[in-house]
């Protein structure tokens, strides 16, 4: 049991983490956002609530100026107000924000932030784990390899649920009779984007998968839609 003793504290200590986290992030979004109230995005947030069968879908701008949208713990939908001044300076679209609301539900619906706990436990245990076993036999450098081996697996983690919130985004969209024109094309809009920032990409990009590879899975989704519908 003795053994186990590091692991399980571990599991507390990221759990404990990830709730502080949580509310320090609820904390900073109530008193950084307001309510998104924009016509054209309201019809277009309208469309995909009938498609989901809910009443309404609430948008809050958070009131940063990075490129970004986010779902936070509690479910709420954000966007950024620097993504939202892309939209109103014509450089953005109201279909290709709506992917992003789009895409953001995909992570609330797929259950990611609840998920999220469990895996961010799980690698402190993991990396405490891999740091005793390793540092038996590689000292210094075993804890190196701990941290860099849990890095890896929660970056995969995190491109499974980018994949996933892109498929959920795309058949919404689809539903709502939006289409995923919008979101391929805004995938483009960023990627160019991140090439006109010195290689810094906008924030909805970092730890997200590669461009092209997302848009190819989409456009594979489509021609599996046409397909069956044929």
């Amino acid at each position: 049991m003795l053994k186990l003793t590091p692991i399980l504290l571990a599991l507390i200590y990221g759990l404990a983490m990830y709730r502080f986290s949580a509310w320090q992030t609820a904390k900073r979004l109530d008193e950084q956002s307001t309510v998104l109230n924009d016509p054209m995005l309201g019809q277009l947030s309208d469309q995909m609530a009938c498609a989901l069968d809910l009443p309404k879908i609430r948008v809050h701008i958070y009131e940063i100026d990075q490129i970004n949208g986010l779902a936070a713990p509690d479910g709420r939908i954000f966007i950024t107000r620097g993504f939202y001044k892309k939209f109103q300076n014509g450089e953005v679209s109201a279909d290709e924000l709506a992917s992003v609301i789009a895409h953001e539900l995909g992570h609330v619906a797929l259950g990611h932030s609840r998920r999220r706990i469990i895996d961010f436990s799980g690698q402190n245990a993991l990396r405490s784990m891999l740091s005793m076993v390793l540092g038996r036999f590689i000292p210094f450098v075993g804890v190196w390899i701990a941290n860099m081996l849990t890095s890896m697996l929660a970056a995969r983690l995190s491109r499974s649920d980018e994949y996933e919130a892109d498929a959920y985004a795309a058949a919404l969209l689809t539903k709502s009779s939006i289409g995923t024109s919008g979101q391929i094309s805004l995938f483009e809009k960023l990627d160019a984007m991140s090439g006109s920032m010195n290689g810094h990409a906008p924030a909805w990009l970092l730890s997200h998968p590669k461009t092209s590879e997302r848009i190819d899975a989409l456009n594979k989704l489509q021609t599996r839609w046409d397909t069956s519908t044929d």
